[in-house]
């Protein structure tokens, strides 16, 4: 992650949340008086944006703010301390909403991320992130999926080509809309095909596209793609994926599954900062 982006993000985040100053600290608090808070796990979790991110928040705040981090990718359990923090109250709490939300909200995707992994463990099979993610907070919510054992798809439209319903019907076939991408993309650069009938992998194959997606098929329809494929592409599943039903996916024997959930309908984590003052 670039952390001068990061950086210049965070700004923004601390400006649209303080904005013209703390009223109610302010007048509580001298400005010199300084203290000590700590973050606390109210139910288990896997950490992320705590070492990475939980930091840079204080810290834009106020480069005199200490911040003691757990490690990212660690487990935690209910009323663990994962940040202790230091430096003038009324930056500590300036800072503390964004710096939660943000905790929150990376260990909640991670924390899922880590449920989708263990429901496959022992298939080889990888858990892929999409691009449906938060405007704005994409490379973080990438990051906390890597964190939770998963990887990440494509991170922009530049990043991969994905031939969809759409491009499809606009080039009139799946063959044609490989070789148009193709006489127009870098040279060496793989060509994703999404695939919503046992035809249409038919036609992707013939036009030899290196990447396969099986979009919204039952697992019975997948295993008959998966050794239709017979390993000229790798097989990705997508559409649809519960907890409850990827296992039985993984075990069609596709090469990975891209679930949008990770990162949109991950819950938040219940994180709370305490202050200590003495």
């Amino acid at each position: 992650m670039d952390t001068r982006l990061l950086i210049a993000d965070i700004s923004h985040f601390l400006a649209e949340d303080i904005a013209g100053g703390d009223l109610t600290s302010e007048a509580i608090f001298p400005p010199d008086q300084t203290g000590k808070a700590v973050f606390i796990a109210r139910q288990e979790l896997v950490v992320a944006g705590i070492e990475q991110i939980a930091p840079l928040v204080f810290e834009t705040r106020n480069q005199a703010i200490r911040c003691q981090p757990v490690k990212d990718g660690s487990r935690a359990r209910a009323n663990d301390i994962l940040l202790t923090v230091s430096g003038p109250v009324v930056d500590l709490l300036a800072a503390e909403r964004v710096a939660l939300n943000l905790c929150q909200h990376l260990c909640g995707i991670a924390t899922l991320t880590a449920r989708f992994v263990a429901a496959v463990k022992g298939l080889p099979i990888k858990i892929l992130d999409t691009r449906k993610t938060t405007p704005g907070l994409r490379l973080l919510e990438k990051y906390a999926v890597t964190v939770g054992g998963g990887h990440n798809h494509r991170f922009s439209l530049h990043d991969q080509i994905l031939i969809k319903d759409n491009h499809i019907a606009a080039a009139g076939s799946i063959g044609e809309a490989v070789r148009k991408v193709r006489s127009h993309a870098p040279k060496g650069q793989k060509v994703e095909v999404e695939c919503e009938t046992l035809a249409q992998v038919r036609e992707a194959l013939a036009a030899k596209a290196e990447i396969i997606m099986l979009d919204n098929m039952t697992p019975a329809t997948m295993r008959k793609a998966v050794i239709l494929v017979d390993k000229q592409a790798t097989t990705e599943a997508s559409g649809g994926v519960t907890l409850k039903n990827i296992r039985r996916i993984a075990e069609t024997g596709v090469d990975c599954v891209s679930i949008g959930a990770l990162t949109h309908s991950a819950p938040a984590m219940d994180i709370s900062m305490e202050l200590i003052t003495r």
